[in-house]
């Protein structure tokens, strides 16, 4: 109907116009064709006005009838009563649940239509209504941050190619933990269950972190690493509960491996003269232990513990069925010197004087670590001497400052942490 009346403005003034050529500009009549049209075009104006604000409030009504019913909504459920948390024992047939709550009484109990029945499964928690404690929806299982941060998102870079002088306890590795992870139909044809752990034990330095994380990444399984001080925590019964969402997590994640870096730090030979903080220890070192050897079984999820203090770790850790295998890490012999030499110095720019029989000689007592400081410093060496080769020179003098400043520890007990103690490993 505006658009008829804009139409009709227009020819009014096309018709005005063609009358206003034959009169001239000081014509009564002149004077008042000007005086319309302004007025029409006024009118014009506002009538446009009038529109843009009405298509404004029009908008404006719309967004506070959402508005409106976003508010009902949220009232409504501010005005709904509070629900009880519990949690799934047991899912029987009929669409009935055994469902244990926080102040002690056990419920067999009914599942709203709109929750997956499927869902429900054995500690699973769930919300329920006070009057007829009928489920109404699953909750998400809430876990520490810690415990979060503990995956490794990213597939470690470290592979065995890259690990030199361990040939023997990397074939042993992948025994225990690669073939169960990729072929458990070979264990279950044979009727034999596989290893759950292992532990690698040796002096500081010799790859044993290398080795966990060159696991993860040929067997794609998630890979969980923590230190066992993490585990130490401040309150009681925080250490525990830490272990136990941790495996939690690991068995969601299967098929997963579980790293226990500096294990002796929370498996500790068990005293009978303890403190208040010596018995918070214990009481994550018995969680750990029903976790590895409890009701809940592991399935697809291995573990391998680290130590370079293996003769403290309880002996209730190392018992078959926890720690199926104990894999000793050596300071590398001549061997695996030279094996690990290749490995850092394919990508030095070396000089032609440089002799690898020399070097392995020079390297007597370093652990994998140790002979990577060795190069490092070697390199830091000739750019001092502003030289863009590496040297002869630069090596044994390297292997020098190295030994007088004491970084090479673990030459210190060689015949103490080189060897594995008698006796003690399977």
């Amino acid at each position: 109907m505006k658009k008829d009346a804009e139409k009709e403005v227009d020819e009014k003034s096309l018709i005005q116009r063609r009358h206003l050529r034959g009169l001239s500009e000081d014509s009564s009549l002149f004077q008042e064709f000007f005086e319309d049209v302004s007025e029409e075009e006024d009118l014009f104006q506002e009538m446009r006005r009038v529109k843009e604000e009405r298509e404004y409030l029009e908008r404006e009504i719309e967004r506070l009838k959402s508005r409106i019913m976003s508010l009902s909504e949220e009232l409504s459920r501010l005005k709904s009563p509070p629900q009880v948390v519990g949690t799934v024992v047991e899912v029987l047939e009929g669409g009935r649940v055994i469902v244990s709550t926080p102040g002690g009484p056990t419920f067999v109990v009914r599942v709203s239509k709109y929750v997956p029945f499927e869902g429900l499964t054995r500690g699973t928690k769930v919300s329920m209504t006070r009057d007829t404690m009928t489920i109404t929806d699953i909750l998400p299982s809430a876990k520490d941050p810690m415990v979060g941060a503990m995956e490794v998102v990213e597939r470690p870079q470290v592979s065995f190619e890259v690990i030199g002088g361990l040939r023997k306890q990397i074939e042993e590795l992948k025994e225990v933990v690669e073939l169960p992870l990729k072929r458990p139909d070979i264990f279950r044809r044979v009727g034999v269950d596989p290893p759950k752990g292992v532990l690698l034990a040796g002096p500081p330095g010799c790859g044993k972190t290398m080795l966990a994380q060159a696991i993860a990444r040929e067997t794609s399984a998630t890979f969980i690493r923590l230190v066992g001080s993490e585990l130490v925590q401040k309150y009681i019964g925080e250490g525990a509960r830490l272990v136990r969402e941790l495996f939690q997590l690991a068995r969601e994640k299967a098929p997963s491996i579980v790293f226990l870096d500096e294990l002796d730090a929370i498996a500790h030979r068990r005293e009978d003269e303890t403190t208040s903080a010596d018995r918070e220890v214990q009481r994550t070192l018995m969680q750990l232990l029903a976790e590895m050897d409890g009701f809940d079984t592991l399935g697809n999820v291995r573990i391998i513990g680290a130590t370079n203090r293996p003769e403290v770790l309880d002996r209730a850790i190392l018992r078959p069925g926890r720690i199926d295998r104990v894999i000793w890490i050596p300071l590398p012999d001549e061997t695996g010197r030279e094996e690990i030499l290749k490995i850092y110095l394919k990508r030095m720019n070396l000089s032609r004087d440089v002799n690898m029989e020399r070097l392995v000689h020079l390297t007597d007592g370093f652990s994998g670590a140790d002979i990577k400081a060795l190069c490092t410093e070697a390199g830091m060496m000739a750019i001092r001497r502003r030289r863009y080769k590496v040297r002869m020179k630069d090596f044994q003098d390297a292997v020098l400052k190295i030994k007088d400043s004491g970084d090479v520890f673990t030459s210190i007990g060689k015949g103490r942490l080189g060897d594995a103690p008698a006796g003690m490993y399977r």
